[in-house]
């Protein structure tokens, strides 16, 4: 292969070596070291885009194999070979890349391998790095650079095989390690120690990334002749159209609408055989749930799948066409949507109100995203997601304002493509709840018989036009009634229930006499204590 045709990447890389060991031989100074920075950052960056230019290469040859299996897979396995033989090289270059500096800069492995040329001290050392590459032999045998010089004949030794005769006649891969070298002195010297003899640190470095940049060279090389190797022509079309495919129909302000453009081509006097069910094992191609046939028009299908129900919802199918060949050939292709009800949102201006001490329960519901996507906070107190959704199918959450809250904030967020989105913040007012109003006998005015009002036995606070469902609890009152003469009798109870004295009081009473129940305190499940209005009653 000595004979086959360089390329100009090649022959530029070539003459960069050789500039660069002219250099070392002048016995340069480290300022002029420093210049080897530029050229290894210049590789680095190099061998980064051969590292993207072959994983793109890789891509079109999964899409190949995707359209033709049998007539490409042999191909692509051997590209598979190609990237596994060339990460091997990859990965054993930049292992004893870092290990000689770890050694020269007397650092661990870890930080060699974060090090950069430029961050390194010893550019101008070369007695740690000749032994580490050649140790005390004179043809290098005793270190590491033999083991390299076999890795990489052997590497060549295995692209090569994954070439045709013809191909290897025209692909030269580069790495020559075999040949007559000679020092400045014009002594002869052999791949081993014309590489890495007496060379400084920098110079190494950046010889290594050098030998990585042949490495992805030749990497290109292979895998670009095995993919040539493929007929696009077996492939007919007699369409091309352009196809938009949305990210998500919703857009929400603030966001961007984001869409997969691209030309698809297809025959339209063809149309493929397509059935669609629940899911799809795209390994095996069965299908779940009930299969049916999907109408296809001019190449294309029209998939149409009744809304039944709420919820996220799952389709997969397979997708079958004929080959040239004749053969049938299976595509998998799988998907999901959600579905909902219809609605409509009407927000109380007015009302907007949380009561402290109270679960308000509140409905929170983003159009086009499933319930159990949408999350919720708030300032001024507590909200978390209650067990279940509300008769419109939106997901219920209970509010708990704080004490001294006088207003809070609810912010609403979503979950949408794998990201969380704010959807808009609704302020509301904080109150408290309303005092309740306290009976006895079903009455708080007028005329009552004094039997009655023992059988009550006490007071019943009520809340009245209030929604919740909550309990004040009376903790005292006072009972004053007048009695002939125009004096008061009072009694004083620490709960709701009437007194012993003042049950005898009322049995006592008589026709016309006034009763009074004030100084009542309730105590409501917010914990505050609430002075309610005084019953005033005249005994018939």
């Amino acid at each position: 292969m000595a004979g086959a045709k360089e390329t100009p990447r090649q022959k530029m890389i070539g003459m960069m070596y050789l500039v660069l060991t002219a250099m070392l031989a002048l016995n340069v100074s480290k300022d002029i070291l420093d210049s080897f920075i530029l050229i290894n950052d210049s590789l680095e960056v190099t061998n980064e885009n051969f590292g993207k230019k072959n994983e793109q290469t890789y891509s079109t040859f999964q899409i190949q194999l995707a359209l033709a299996p049998e007539k490409v897979r042999p191909f692509y396995e051997k590209a598979m070979k190609a990237k596994q033989y060339s990460e091997e090289l990859v990965k054993y270059i930049n292992e004893k890349k870092y290990e000689m500096i770890s050694l020269s800069e007397n650092i661990s492995l870890d930080e060699a391998s974060k090090l950069t040329l430029k961050d390194v001290e010893g550019k101008d050392n070369y007695d740690k790095p000749t032994n580490f590459w050649v140790g005390s032999s004179s043809d290098g045998s005793q270190g590491k650079a033999r083991e390299l010089k076999e890795k990489i004949n052997k590497f060549k030794e295995n692209m090569y095989a994954l070439l045709s005769d013809e191909q290897r006649k025209t692909i030269n891969l580069g790495m020559v390690t075999e040949g007559e070298y000679t020092d400045a002195s014009g002594s002869k010297m052999n791949w081993e120690m014309i590489t890495f003899y007496h060379v400084v640190l920098a110079a190494q470095i950046t010889n290594l990334n050098r030998m990585i940049t042949e490495v992805r060279n030749a990497e290109f090389d292979v895998i670009s002749a095995l993919y040539a190797s493929i007929s696009s022509s077996d492939f007919k079309f007699d369409k091309i159209s352009a196809k938009v495919v949305p990210k998500s129909q919703i857009v929400m302000v603030g966001d961007a609408f984001e869409a997969q453009i691209f030309v698809a081509a297809y025959d339209t006097k063809d149309n493929p055989e397509i059935i669609v069910g629940d899911d799809i094992d795209t390994l095996t191609l069965k299908i779940s749930g009930a299969e049916k046939p999907v109408e296809t028009a001019e190449g294309l299908g029209y998939l149409n799948i009744p809304a039944t129900s709420e919820g996220k919802k799952t389709y997969g199918g397979v997708i079958k066409v004929v080959s040239p060949s004749g053969q049938t050939i299976s595509y998998p292709f799988r998907g999901e949507y959600f579905v909902q009800k219809p609605m409509a949102t009407v927000a109380p201006t007015k009302m907007n109100v949380f009561y402290i001490g109270v679960d308000n329960p509140v409905s929170i519901s983003v159009p086009g995203v499933p319930p159990e996507q949408v999350s919720a906070s708030m300032t001024g107190g507590t909200i978390k997601p209650s067990r279940g959704q509300d008769a419109t199918g939106n997901w219920t959450h209970i509010v708990r304002p704080d004490a001294g809250a006088r207003e809070s904030e609810i912010r609403v967020s979503a979950n949408i493509d794998g990201q969380q989105r704010s959807m808009g913040v609704s302020k509301f007012r904080v109150r408290r709840v309303p005092d309740p109003v306290p009976y006895i006998a079903n009455t708080r005015e007028g005329n009552v018989s004094a039997a009655a009002l023992v059988a009550a036995g006490g007071i019943i606070p009520r809340l009245e036009n209030f929604e919740f469902d909550m309990n004040f609890t009376i903790s005292s009152f006072t009972m004053s009634i007048s009695v002939p003469g125009g004096d008061i009798q009072d009694d004083r109870s620490t709960s709701n229930r009437l007194t012993p004295n003042m049950i005898q009081m009322l049995q006592r009473a008589r026709r016309g006499q006034r009763v009074w129940f004030e100084n009542i305190t309730a105590k409501g499940p917010d914990g505050s204590t609430r002075q309610l209005a005084t019953i005033a009653l005249r005994i018939q």
